[in-house]
């Protein structure tokens, strides 16, 4: 009895050693893996003994690689996903400028340094007033030259020149005027006439140099503050007067903009 239970327990660990040295055989040798009850009947017909890089793969493995290749394949169409950095957006430049070439564009031509300031509503007022002073010393200068004419003619011996009678209606005679009275008129109006054409012409080189002056300050002041928060300040100060030897107390206030 005792005897064959020794051989019964001598079987037993003949049968353990002989599957511990299956088990370590296949876990050594390369290409080689165990199957578990996991492993499908498609891994383990893929797997080729004697391969030693061999990447034995499962049908939950072949799933995944099905996936990655279907996003490989989406971006290669697609192109790469674009990143916050790389997303362009306009920016608004702010306009700055110069004042020494709004001076020169101004002196180049009247309202052109409005222009470049970008003050648009400016320029019908430059050039209306150029327009307005320029129609004024032509009509100034024409009536200036009748009466100039005139004035001339009427000082003379001759009496064929006798300009000054386009200055009355058809009906009136030479004779029925006075001579002295018509001269000091002609005279006058001569003066006003000429008075009146060199106001114009200065008037339109007072608007040249204005809007010369205004493109310059208008440029200048293109980016000062004109915020209406003002401040102001109240502290008090002695005032040393000359004419006493005390000297006076106050308050000295300034404002802040």
């Amino acid at each position: 009895m005792m005897h064959s239970r020794l051989s019964e327990a001598l079987r037993l660990l003949l049968a353990v050693a002989t599957i511990a040295t299956g088990l370590s055989c296949a876990a050594s040798t390369p290409g080689v893996r165990m199957l578990t009850s996991s492993d499908s009947i498609v891994s383990a017909t893929d797997t080729i003994p004697g391969a030693p890089d061999e990447i034995v793969l499962t049908l939950g493995e072949a799933e995944l690689s099905g996936t990655v290749t279907n996003e490989t394949d989406s971006t290669a169409v697609n192109g790469p996903k674009a990143s916050a950095y790389d997303v362009w957006e306009p920016r608004e430049t702010e306009f700055n400028p110069d004042p020494t070439r709004a001076v020169w564009m101004s002196a180049l031509f009247p309202g052109l340094g409005q222009l470049y300031n970008r003050r648009y509503w400016k320029l019908p007022i430059v050039i209306g007033a150029y327009m307005g002073l320029g129609y004024a010393t032509s009509w100034n200068n024409g009536m200036l030259n009748d009466y100039t004419r005139a004035y001339r003619d009427i000082m003379d011996n001759d009496p064929g020149t006798n300009s000054y009678m386009n200055f009355f209606p058809p009906t009136t005679k030479e004779e029925d005027l006075d001579r002295k009275w018509l001269t000091n008129i002609l005279q006058s109006r001569k003066n006003f006439y000429r008075r009146n054409r060199d106001l114009c012409i200065i008037a339109m080189v007072g608007v040249y140099l204005v809007a010369m002056v205004d493109a310059y300050v208008d440029a200048s002041l293109s980016h000062f503050d004109i915020s209406p928060d003002l401040s102001m300040d109240v502290s008090p100060a002695l005032f040393q007067d000359g004419r006493g030897v005390k000297p006076s107390v106050g308050l000295v206030w300034a404002l802040n903009f």
